[in-house]
């Protein structure tokens, strides 16, 4: 298990995607503190920048760029190669779109996939080598509460959450006795861009809670603290 930062001990190389704003970014940040070097991963490289400019003397790497493109992968395990390998992925990078199946553009239902389940596979197979350096590895994906609960308007959404959980199901089983450790770690409701005025005020109607991104990264730190192979945020 991936502990803080202690007193003479190594910080924390971590790689984090979707880093450019919400939940990302305030991982980001509170990870700053117990990591020697942190790679922030986006499309806006202008948004990383300020991320950045907050995490104090933290070293950083921004690598700006399309996940499921294998330059972009291939940056990603460059800069962990050039660490000597990576202690902490935190596949966080993903998007929504809240509409009904029958209406939803058949490219974006796919782009949903693509993002919200192949890249972070292909993120976690690219950096396997590098993870295996690191004495005690873990890799935490970012899943949702409607990895659990099949929502209308979000058919595809759900449709690659549940992959996901089942995906880091999995893996974590494959990887058992290794040093590499696979969680999840799923959010429910939170208020980030991700979210569009329609679902803002479904949640409000429906008096669902909505969390703030910070919100989420503290239950993310106190997450690599525990044991637990998974947890939802909220949830007993």
């Amino acid at each position: 298990m991936v502990s803080p930062e202690q007193p003479g001990r190594r910080g924390l190389r971590v790689v984090i995607t979707g880093a450019s704003r919400g939940i990302g970014a305030e991982i980001a940040r509170r990870l700053a503190g117990r990591s020697s070097w942190i790679v922030l991963v986006g499309r806006d490289r202008e948004a990383l920048e300020a991320v950045r400019s907050t995490l104090g003397p933290t070293q950083c790497n921004l690598i700006a760029g399309d996940l499921l493109d294998p330059l972009t992968l291939g940056e990603i395990v460059a800069a962990a190669s050039g660490r000597g390998g990576l202690d902490l992925l935190v596949n966080n990078a993903g998007i929504s779109d809240f509409s009904g199946f029958s209406d939803q553009d058949p490219a974006v239902s796919g782009r949903l996939a693509q993002i919200n389940l192949v890249s972070p596979m292909l993120l976690a197979r690219a950096v396997l080598p590098e993870l295996s350096k690191s004495e005690s590895a873990q890799i935490v994906n970012i899943g949702s509460t409607l990895a659990y609960i099949g929502h209308p308007g979000y058919a595809a959404y759900c449709a690659a959450k549940f992959g996901l959980r089942g995906f880091s199901e999995a893996l974590a089983r494959e990887f058992s006795g290794s040093n590499i450790s696979v969680r999840l770690l799923s959010p429910r409701a939170t208020a980030t861009g991700i979210n569009t005025a329609a679902v803002r005020a479904m949640n409000r109607e429906l008096r669902v809670s909505e969390d703030q991104p910070s919100d989420v990264a503290e239950q993310f730190v106190k997450f690599l603290e525990r044991g637990d192979a998974e947890y939802c945020v909220g949830w007993p």
